[in-house]
């Protein structure tokens, strides 16, 4: 079954020759992680965002404890698409069992997870939350076991994936130019912490292609507001309820202002933000689309952004429970 495939925009990531589109499926909602979903919904959100252009879907063996990779290889399945058509990344290293970067653990891992995305491979590997482990062990260890996988043609492109900026850096200087294909930051290009925009200049000169996602800081960026065990400080999140609030007010909405302003940044390949629903799909797509149409709400952004000046850039400590 073919798609149409409107305009969204295609952003290339680093050195890899991919473009991906410049918002991103994320699938750890497919893994029921924030609520029950049925497999319905999943293949229907998964079908709804690959009609809308997205191209890129992101998950791993954590969300749902595998849950979220078996959703989403139903999703692709459904498709019946070409295999070129779409992007798939998934990680290695964090289970719900634990952390384990060993060779032996990546090198099974990823026959598994494509035994349950039911694919021949996957574009990107990422090494998943990499400041639980060992740096050394990621760099002596876990990366040349993922480029042996690279070479057997199980995976395209090797990732590594945390909280804290500075496990990019101390990964990327101990690694040969070209090793490291992709970054995955999260939280990191957000309203209330744009930190990661001080790497973009770093990550470039290393060829690196740049994912940054969940634009809502985990839910401190919407009308709901986060989840009880989000880790943010009291004064954080009174700052971003006090935001969400005034966006109310003026009929706006915090999420979407939020998701425009992550997508400003061209250097940023896809905005990844996790979605379970259609109507998830939709609202994320069409922020895109309206972004590129009329730009951004520079006044009410400017506003939000006077509110959560106190509390800018105030970070958390990276959290067993943050997926």
């Amino acid at each position: 079954m073919a798609y149409p495939h409107p305009n969204l925009e295609l952003r290339p990531l680093g050195n890899t020759g991919l473009k991906l589109s410049c918002v991103g499926f994320g699938a750890s909602p497919l893994g029921s992680v924030f609520g029950p979903v049925s497999e319905h919904d999943a293949v229907s959100s998964v079908r709804e965002a690959f009609r809308l252009g997205i191209n890129f879907f992101d998950t791993s063996p954590y969300y749902g404890g595998t849950l979220s990779e078996k959703m989403l290889g139903q999703g692709l399945k459904a498709l019946g698409v070409p295999r070129n058509e779409y992007i798939v990344s998934t990680k290695c290293g964090r289970y719900v069992e634990g952390f384990d970067f060993s060779a032996e653990r990546v090198t099974k891992s990823i026959d598994e997870s494509l035994a349950r995305l039911q694919l021949d491979y996957v574009d990107i590997l990422q090494c998943h939350d990499i400041e639980f482990g060992s740096l050394d062990q990621i760099v002596n260890e876990t990366i040349p076991a993922l480029q042996k996988l690279k070479e057997a043609g199980k995976i395209r492109f090797i990732g590594i994936t945390g909280l804290p900026l500075g496990v990019f850096t101390y990964v990327l200087d101990r690694v040969p130019p070209g090793t490291v294909d992709v970054i995955l930051s999260y939280c990191r290009y957000s309203i209330n912490d744009s930190t990661l925009a001080d790497l973009l200049p770093y990550l470039k000169s290393k060829g690196v292609g740049v994912i940054s996602a969940s634009p809502l800081a985990m839910g401190l960026l919407t009308e709901n507001g986060p989840p009880e065990w989000h880790p943010a400080s009291p004064e954080l999140k009174s700052a971003c309820e006090a935001a969400a609030a005034f966006c109310k007010e003026k009929g706006k909405n915090i999420s979407k202002i939020a998701m425009q302003y992550s997508l400003s940044n061209k250097d940023i390949s896809s905005v990844l933000v996790g979605m379970n629903s259609v109507r998830q799909v939709e609202e994320n797509v069409s922020a895109a689309t309206e972004l590129a149409t009329f730009g951004k709400d520079q006044e009410t952004l400017s506003e939000v952004e006077a509110i959560l000046i106190p509390v800018k850039n105030q970070t958390w400590p990276s959290g067993i429970q943050q997926s």
